[in-house]
């Protein structure tokens, strides 16, 4: 029973996030190409994600170490999303799940952590580790390579982690984002530096693009750009805040 555990944790969403009927993306949200993949994006980027195959202890070994940035440096990370008790968050590319199980934590007492990845062994993993952990407020969600298949202002932070540079689709994946947040509601991104000279061979043929596309992608999506935080430890990755705009905002923007 338990390997269905993830499967049935996608039906258990709160009663004020029952599914919707999807509604029509504001006009800022329509950049040309939506429905084409980046032209530089490695050929096979989510093939090891998807297989039902999957060695998860091969990727907690990856993921969850001390030399991995993104793990070491995870309080400041932390402090950098600015949760607050009762915020509804969505951990995209949740992977192995340690930052959901940080967000559910500090986002009590009232809040609860939506872990999406298009991978069902890691939402499996994510929901078995969250019952031996006595986690209450975390369901796992099974996205796709169009959709965090979120309901439409359901969340109050998004939070992409070592994942964006896997979205196959941006724009459309950004759509359902904008979606799926609040008005006003935070997107923290974090990636990966692709300078020539500067950056590792890996990252430079992993990594579609640098930061300053990325950052223009996210803001032709209709986000604001807030800022860059600084994080100690951080040399391969950068953390990015982005907003978006409060329904009158974006009203008077059109």
């Amino acid at each position: 029973m338990r390997q269905l555990g993830w499967v049935l944790s996608l039906l258990l969403l709160p009663a004020g996030l029952v599914a919707q009927p999807p509604v029509a993306p504001p006009r800022t949200v329509d950049p040309p190409a939506a429905d084409q993949r980046p032209a530089n994006l490695p050929e096979g980027i989510n093939r090891n994600f998807v297989d039902p195959d999957m060695d998860i202890a091969e990727w907690l070994g990856r993921f969850e170490i001390e030399s991995r940035e993104v793990f070491a440096a995870r309080q400041q990370v932390l402090e950098a999303c600015e949760i607050r008790p009762g915020d509804r968050i969505a951990d995209v590319g949740a992977g192995t799940g340690f930052y959901s199980r940080l967000f559910a934590e500090h986002s009590l007492p009232g809040g609860w952590v939506y872990a999406v990845d298009i991978s069902p062994v890691f939402l499996q993993h994510i929901t078995e580790q969250a019952l031996d952990d006595g986690v209450t407020n975390l369901t796992a969600v099974l996205g796709t390579s169009l959709s965090v298949t979120l309901p439409p202002e359901s969340v109050d932070l998004v939070f992409i982690c070592d994942t964006y540079h896997h979205f196959e689709y941006p724009p459309r994946t950004l759509a359902s984002i904008r979606r799926a947040l609040k008005p006003g509601g935070r997107l923290v991104l974090i990636d990966f530096e692709r300078i020539p000279g500067v950056t590792r061979e890996f990252l430079m043929n992993h990594v579609r693009a640098g930061k300053e596309t990325f950052r223009r992608e996210v803001l032709q999506a209709g986000f604001e750009f807030r800022d860059e935080v600084s994080i100690d430890g951080f040399e391969e990755n950068y953390l990015l805040r982005f907003r978006k705009p409060q329904a009158a905002e974006a009203s008077a923007a059109q």
